[in-house]
């Protein structure tokens, strides 16, 4: 039933109701899908199998996958690449500039709590 190459419908966890494509049976209860969701192992109560299948070899890659579904006319997007973006540079800051814009200290002012005896005075 979930031969490679067909197209199931995801109706668990974070890629529900979407699209995606068989591309290896791990084993009789598990398979590995993409197309719309990520690519992933993924168990077979987790899919809804449609009617459609289309033509792919075990393992394809995620490009031969989109080729595939674009005939169907199911659009996937494309991943995000995982080369992190630069980080922005600390400017040095000079020994001249921190004593200007630091603040300056301010003398606290202690006051004396007068006693009892000394208020009735």
């Amino acid at each position: 039933m979930y031969e490679i190459g067909r197209i199931c419908l995801k109706i668990a966890g974070r890629d529900a109701n979407n699209m995606c494509v068989v591309v290896d049976n791990i084993d009789d209860s598990t398979v590995l899908i993409d197309g719309q969701t990520r690519r992933k192992n993924c168990n077979v109560k987790h899919l809804e199998p449609t009617t459609k299948v289309v033509n792919l070899a075990k393992g394809a890659s995620h490009e031969e996958v989109k080729k595939a579904l674009k005939t169907l006319n199911i659009e996937v997007a494309d991943k995000k690449s995982k080369k992190p973006s630069e980080r922005p540079k600390k400017a040095k800051v000079s020994k001249e500039k921190v004593a200007k814009t630091a603040p300056k200290p301010v003398k606290a002012t202690v006051s004396k709590k007068k006693s009892a005896d000394e208020q009735t005075q």
